[in-house]
C-alpha cells in the first residue's frame, strides 16, 4: 500500500506546511483552499496569506475543485475542529471507499462531544479515519526544521504506509493504531496551554509553569485513560510531547491566548484580536466530558470557568493554590 498522491484540505498555515512536507517527501500534492483570496495568493504568489515567506513548490497543485482533490488516495483534513463535520460531509460523496481521511486538527466538537475520528466515521463511513498530531509548529515544518509527530490509524498497515508517504529526513511520523489516544492528547493539551499562558502572563515564574505542565499532564492522562487511550500514546509525541511544546512558547496560539488573559484582557477582548485558539472551544467540552466520567481536572475546569466569565484569573489561581494537600498521582 503506497500513497504517491496526497490531497490537503485547507490552505492555512498548517495545511500549507503539511503540503510542503508532503512535497518534500516526494509526493504529488493537491492543495484545496476554499477562501478565494488565499487560493489566489497560493496559486499566483505560491505562498499562503497565513504563512508568509514559506513558498510552495511546483509539485503542489492548488485547486478549488473538490472533485480533483478527492481523486487523491489519501487526504489530510487541515481545517478547524469545529468545521470538521461540515467539511467531511461535503467531501464524502466524492471520496472513494477506503480512502484515509487524516484529521490534522486538535479538538473535540462542541455540543456533540464528538471526537474528530468519530465525525469522519459518521459523515464519511466509506473512508478510513486517521489522526496526525504531535509537537509541531507550521513555520518549523515549512522551513524543514526537524519535527516528529504521531500518525494513527486503526489498521497498522495503513498507519505505516501514511507515515512512509509523509516522512522525510526532517519530518518524522511515528505510526500508531491508538487513534483515540492520539486525538485526546492534541485536544487536551490546547486547554492546558491556555493555563500555561495565564501563568506566564501573570509572571508567576518558571516553577509555576513546570508545576502546571506536570499536573496538567496528570489531568490529560486521567482523561485519556477514561476514554480508552493507551498509556504509551499519552506519554508520547501526541500527548506529553505536544503538551511541553504548546505550554512553552508564545508561538502557540493557545499559549498566547492565555498570556493575554494573564495580562488582564477579558476573554472577549482576546477573542476579538486573536488568531484561532482551538483550546478556547475545547475547554468547556473537555470539562463536561470529564465530569460525566468522574475525572478530576481542576486546571482545565479553571480555564473553562475563566473563558466562560464565571471566574476571574485571580480567583482561579487562588482556588488552585488553596486546594487540599494530597498524595501525588
Amino acid at each position: 500500500m503506497t500513497y504517491q498522491h496526497i490531497g490537503v484540505v485547507g490552505g492555512g498555515a498548517w495545511g500549507t506546511a503539511l503540503a510542503i512536507a508532503a512535497a518534500r517527501a516526494g509526493r504529488q500534492v493537491t492543495l484545496w483552499e476554499h477562501d478565494p483570496s488565499n487560493a489566489e495568493q497560493l496559486a499566483s504568489k505560491r505562498e499562503s496569506l497565513f504563512l508568509p515567506g514559506a513558498r510552495i513548490g511546483d509539485a503542489i497543485t492548488v485547486t478549488r475543485d473538490a472533485a480533483a482533490l478527492a481523486r487523491a488516495p489519501a487526504l489530510l483534513l487541515v481545517v478547524p475542529a469545529q468545521a470538521m463535520r461540515k467539511v467531511v460531509t461535503a467531501l464524502a460523496p466524492a471520496v472513494a471507499a477506503g480512502t484515509p481521511l487524516v484529521v490534522c486538527a486538535k479538538g473535540i466538537e462542541a455540543g456533540t462531544h464528538a471526537f474528530m475520528s468519530d465525525i469522519v466515521a459518521t459523515c464519511a463511513p466509506k473512508a478510513v479515519p486517521a489522526i496526525l498530531s504531535g509537537p509541531s509548529f507550521a513555520a518549523d515544518v515549512a522551513r524543514g526544521l526537524p519535527t516528529a509527530v504521531t500518525l494513527a490509524a486503526s489498521d497498522e498497515a495503513t498507519a505505516a504506509a501514511l507515515a512512509q508517504a509523509l516522512g522525510s529526513a526532517t519530518f518524522r511520523p511515528y505510526h500508531s493504531t491508538d487513534v483515540r489516544g492520539a486525538e485526546i492528547g492534541g485536544a487536551a493539551k490546547n486547554v492546558l496551554a491556555i493555563g500555561a499562558g495565564i501563568v506566564a502572563g501573570r509572571q508567576l515564574g518558571a516553577s509555576a509553569t513546570a508545576a502546571l505542565i506536570t499536573r496538567g499532564f496528570a489531568e490529560l492522562t486521567r482523561f485519556g485513560r477514561a476514554f480508552g487511550a493507551r498509556p504509551e500514546t499519552l506519554t508520547g509525541l501526541s500527548g506529553l510531547g505536544d503538551l511541553v511544546l504548546t505550554c512553552s512558547t508564545p508561538q502557540s496560539r493557545n499559549f498566547s491566548f492565555g498570556h493575554a488573559l494573564g495580562k488582564g484582557q477579558t476573554p472577549d477582548q482576546v477573542r476579538a484580536g486573536a488568531k484561532l485558539s482551538e483550546g478556547a472551544f475545547t475547554a468547556p467540552v473537555l470539562v463536561e466530558m470529564a465530569r460525566a466520567k468522574g475525572v478530576e481536572m481542576p486546571i482545565s475546569a479553571a480555564v473553562a470557568a475563566i473563558l466562560g466569565g464565571t471566574l476571574s484569573v485571580g480567583d482561579a489561581i487562588e482556588g488552585l493554590l488553596t486546594r487540599p494537600f494530597r498524595a501525588e498521582g
